[in-house]
């Protein structure tokens, strides 16, 4: 499956109260999300923290994200699980709450086989009518999707293409070149966004743009333009706020600088804690060497 997802989308974070989801404060990251020119929501990514989140809770968010996005960007939802019969179930709930698309990580901690990341994905093919995006994040998940693997992936009736996370450029030239014209690749390393546009790929899944949105869509669209002396510029800029917001695991210096940019972003669930003061403090100074007033 070709051309679902084309442009920037935002791994977006939920934002937590001690009692549960700050809708309010939810709401209000869509619609910048939204003004800045994001085309799609990635809600209950790794980004969101779902493992942390009840079922209640997650149906709660898939509701609200459908009525308050309202058809003006694609809402995709987290769907993927180390268990095939609970993706299977979750897939088919986001399906029916409304999702455009799915994004399935690999199953963690099992540690499957290729052939069995294959299984993984074909009971999910086989289960929902919406497209889905294969997540390869191994430095999370212990499992790789090896790019040969990923070709008889790609022959799957519903799999729109693989949001790449693993860190290798010479895996990821290697899927594009098997993938191509089957499926779409999509960047899920945000300081890797210019070479897997350059090798083809169709859309970024992106951390950063949950504080930079208008600079992240402005790289995706140097780079359809051919302007490839704008993208590096941008790029160059954006880099020092993408370290920083992997200074410590995904999603806890995110949730840090959606604090400072003005929005109650709350702070993780644990296991996860608040970034460190000296993180932080690099965090803001790199938010504020980028121009924003934090």
């Amino acid at each position: 499956m070709l051309n679902f997802l084309n442009g920037t989308a935002t791994a977006m974070i939920t934002p937590f109260t001690r009692d549960g989801i700050n809708f309010d404060a939810f709401g209000k990251m869509i619609d910048f999300q939204i003004q800045n020119g994001t085309d799609a929501l990635v809600i209950l990514g790794t980004t969101g923290e779902p493992v942390t989140m009840t079922e209640q809770e997650k149906e709660a968010i898939m509701r609200f994200s459908v009525e308050k996005v309202a058809k003006r960007a694609l809402l995709i939802f987290g769907s993927g699980c180390n268990n095939t019969a609970n993706a299977v179930e979750a897939s088919r709930k986001a399906e029916a709450f409304g999702a455009d698309g799915l994004l399935a990580v690999t199953p963690y901690y099992n540690k499957c086989t290729q052939n069995g990341l294959y299984e993984y994905y074909r009971a999910l093919s086989d289960a929902v009518h919406i497209p889905i995006i294969c997540y390869n994040v191994p430095p999370r998940t212990g499992v790789n999707i090896l790019p040969a693997t990923m070709e008889r992936i790609a022959s799957l009736e519903h799999i729109a293409g693989i949001k790449e996370a693993c860190g290798n450029m010479e895996q990821i030239c290697e899927t594009a070149r098997r993938i191509r014209g089957k499926c779409d690749l999509y960047s899920g390393d945000d300081n890797l966004n210019l070479p897997i546009l350059a090798i083809g790929g169709t859309a970024l899944i992106s951390v950063a743009s949950n504080i930079l949105p208008k600079e992240t869509k402005m790289l995706y669209n140097y780079m359809r333009e051919g302007n490839l002396s704008a993208a590096n510029e941008i790029q160059d800029r954006m880099l020092p706020v993408i370290d920083q917001l992997f200074s410590e695991v995904n999603p806890i210096p995110a949730k840090a600088a959606a604090q400072m940019i003005g929005f109650d972003a709350g702070e993780p669930r644990a296991p996860l804690t608040p970034l460190e003061p000296a993180h932080a403090e690099n965090l803001r100074a790199a938010l504020r060497n980028f121009g924003l007033n934090v």
